[in-house]
């Protein structure tokens, strides 16, 4: 990839006037959220895990990817990215919403041009989470090594618009962190740590991680950070399966893991909120959402919320939703769920734009 150098940007007019003009250019969409006169989100950030990776799995050395059909039937030219999804994801929504641009890409992804670098990229990686175990056990990017991309991403930014508006990009910029649903998951409940922790220590353990690594962003000049709970995992049609309850039930054990972390979660981000006063720290509520969905799909138009449409549906992620499987369902756009753990696309459309505006206005 070719960049601007700074011998090309010689004096800080001209690097103003270019980063004007490229957010201009760039900006690609309107914002459908109420913002304050003369407040804006130039880029959003993304790190995390699954929910808001768009491929940065592809070319890993790991079995949780998914840049091939059916992923991505749905998308854009009906070509998988390497999305957990039959089409956009939670990222590519706020994105959107926010007026930023359509689609966020995967820093790693083959679809990242040198232009995103102004609007933003996501660094998430499948499978990842906030105890450090999981990702190595999934042999996927830790959040260290999200940040430790974020970084060179950063070297990227200030070689095209110098430090000054780096700095301004970075303190007005939305980062959203989504973690935590493969640590309780598949870490805790299907892993050893249940053998080493009880679930509330468990819990403190993930909070502890992320306030850590919330407080490395902050130090890298985050101000604006949103961060999701984990959702009513008990109810995901690969928890049932595993759990052995009954079709229509959820796994409570892993719905009251999930409450107890979101519980600690959130306040510690109201303690973060008082130790760095000069950023925002906003606890977003997935759970709630996504459960309504389940527990009444017809509300929102879903006809299956108990399964996925890949395969079965009730076990099938990642390398086992394929093309030799021959249950995939039709109409992707009823169904909550894609696979047996992650939201259809249209399922992730109702749940941020149901949750978009509350977390905006809390920034202001």
């Amino acid at each position: 990839m070719v960049f601007l150098s700074m011998e090309l940007l010689s004096s800080s007019s001209r690097i103003i006037v270019f980063f004007v003009a490229a957010f201009v250019i760039l900006r690609t969409t309107e914002a459908r959220v109420r913002l304050p006169a003369n407040e804006t989100f130039p880029a959003l950030i993304v790190l995390g895990d699954s929910i808001v990776d768009p491929g940065n799995n592809n070319d890993l050395k790991t079995l949780i990817k998914c840049n091939f059909l059916p992923y991505g039937r749905d998308f854009m030219g009906g070509y998988p990215t390497g999305r957990f999804c039959n089409g956009k994801i939670a990222s590519d929504f706020v994105a959107d919403e926010l007026g930023i641009k359509e689609l966020l890409p995967a820093y790693l992804g083959s679809d990242f041009q040198p232009s995103d670098l102004l609007t933003g990229v996501s660094f998430a990686s499948g499978g990842s989470g906030f105890d450090p175990l999981t990702p190595k056990t999934a042999s996927v990017l830790s959040l260290p090594d999200q940040l430790r991309l974020f970084k060179a991403y950063l070297g990227k930014v200030e070689g095209l618009v110098g430090e000054e508006q780096t700095n301004i990009i970075l303190s007005k910029s939305l980062f959203l962190v989504i973690a935590g649903s493969d640590d309780i998951a598949n870490t805790y409940f299907d892993g050893i740590r249940r053998h080493q922790y009880d679930v509330p220590a468990y819990a403190d353990l993930m909070v502890s991680s992320a306030s850590s690594f919330l407080g490395e962003l902050y130090g890298l000049g985050a101000r604006r950070l949103a961060v999701a709970g984990a959702p009513p995992l008990g109810c995901l049609p690969s928890q049932r399966t595993l759990s052995g309850v009954k079709t229509k039930e959820c796994a409570e054990n892993y719905n009251e893991a999930a409450k107890l972390y979101n519980s600690k979660l959130s306040s510690q981000l109201h303690s973060l909120d008082a130790k760095f006063p000069e950023a925002k720290f906003v606890y977003i509520d997935i759970y709630k959402p996504l459960l309504d969905l389940i527990l009444n799909p017809q509300k929102s138009g879903f006809k299956v919320s108990d399964k996925g449409c890949c395969g079965t549906g009730k076990i099938e992620v990642a390398v086992l939703c394929n093309q030799v499987n021959p249950f995939t369902c039709e109409h992707a756009s009823s169904y909550v769920f894609w696979d047996s753990y992650h939201p259809s696309e249209r399922a992730y459309k109702v749940i941020i734009g149901e949750v978009i505006q509350k977390c905006v206005d809390q920034f202001f």
